[in-house]
């Protein structure tokens, strides 16, 4: 039976996906955004039963607001994290509102008597760190924060989903904690405000990628990931699970191949050329981004997702629709010009 659930960050890609899901299967959904102006907007987006929606104020970097948010919640299921376009030089720019932000709506989810925290976490906390070579990951598996050159973003997951973890374990009795951790999340864009994670895909597009350099992802489409979400508020037994949200490793070259492939004209300033690694090692001197993948060039992280489909009966889509869905949206939206 549908409940009361709060979704933390609501404007983000992945909320607006399952706030649509939730409101339509019967669900009351309370949402946090930094700041009411955009609850028009977003109202206007979703499209759903404004009756079964509402809007709260709550920042990952206060604890105001997070209270009257969740009051009357059973479940909270917590998206809200930072998601930078670009590559922060203080790796605290990620790290302090990923963890406190997690610590903050997991104290309010235990004073207002929830019963299940959903935390979205990401691959970024389950495999890097291992360098070159094919690797294969598990929920069991950790990222080694020991390892140099792991990007802010990748950092402030893994710290993140780790001290959510332990807090429940010492201070959580009462509530069923659970965490799903995506790869990139690819797939239909409803507006210009698109995610991060989309930008990949964009780059290839308008022409801004001019090579690909050796490194690659598990792709995920953004439709499953919510529908991940979903059944995870609802099935029983979810205490301490670990859910890998995962479609196979794909390299920027075969992405970039399928693009062309698949969009003929629209992707005619999709780059054909690699970029070569010690290009990347040079970059990497003066660039933090090409510093922040300068550790995973040539590694293939295989990220099984079967727990998820024998768990929860979760199934995805092609990562190849994912991948030509959210070209043909940046295309029709003309967030890129073909």
């Amino acid at each position: 039976m549908a409940d009361c659930v709060l979704v933390s960050g609501g404007s983000g890609y992945i909320a607006g996906f399952l706030i649509r899901q939730l409101v339509t299967e019967g669900w009351t959904v309370h949402t946090t955004v930094r700041s009411l102006d955009k609850e028009a907007a977003v109202r206007r987006l979703l499209a759903v039963d404004n009756s079964r929606l509402k809007f709260f104020v709550a920042d990952l970097n206060a604890d105001a607001g997070w209270a009257e948010a969740i009051a009357g919640c059973g479940f909270v299921a917590h998206l809200a994290s930072p998601l930078p376009g670009g590559v922060p030089k203080d790796a605290n720019e990620l790290i302090v509102p990923a963890r406190d932000g997690a610590l903050r709506a997991l104290r309010a989810a235990k004073a207002a008597g929830v019963k299940r925290f959903v935390m979205t976490s990401s691959v970024a906390a389950v495999s890097y760190g291992r360098g070159r070579g094919v690797h294969h990951f598990t929920e069991a598996d950790w990222t080694r924060l020991d390892k140099p050159g792991l990007s802010p973003y990748i950092q402030s997951k893994t710290i993140a989903e780790r001290a959510a973890r332990d807090w429940v374990a010492k201070e959580g009795a009462g509530i069923e904690f659970c965490s799903i951790n995506p790869s990139v999340v690819l797939g239909p864009v409803w507006s210009r405000d698109y995610s991060a994670s989309v930008t990949i895909v964009k780059k290839l597009l308008d022409g801004s990628m001019g090579a690909c350099p050796d490194i690659g992802f598990g792709v995920v489409d953004v439709r499953d990931v919510a529908d991940l979400h979903v059944r995870a508020l609802k099935a029983p037994g979810m205490a301490g699970e670990r859910f890998i949200a995962s479609g196979r490793f794909m390299k920027l070259r075969e992405i970039a191949d399928l693009l062309r492939a698949e969009l003929g004209p629209q992707a005619r300033k999709v780059t054909t050329r690699n970029l070569p690694d010690w290009m990347v090692h040079v970059a990497a001197l003066v660039n933090p981004l090409a510093k922040a993948v300068e550790g995973e060039l040539g590694s293939v992280r295989n990220q099984d997702a079967s727990h998820a489909k024998a768990v929860l009966g979760w199934a995805t889509r092609p990562v190849q629709q994912s991948i030509v869905d959210t070209a043909r949206c940046l295309i029709d939206l003309r967030i890129v010009k073909p």
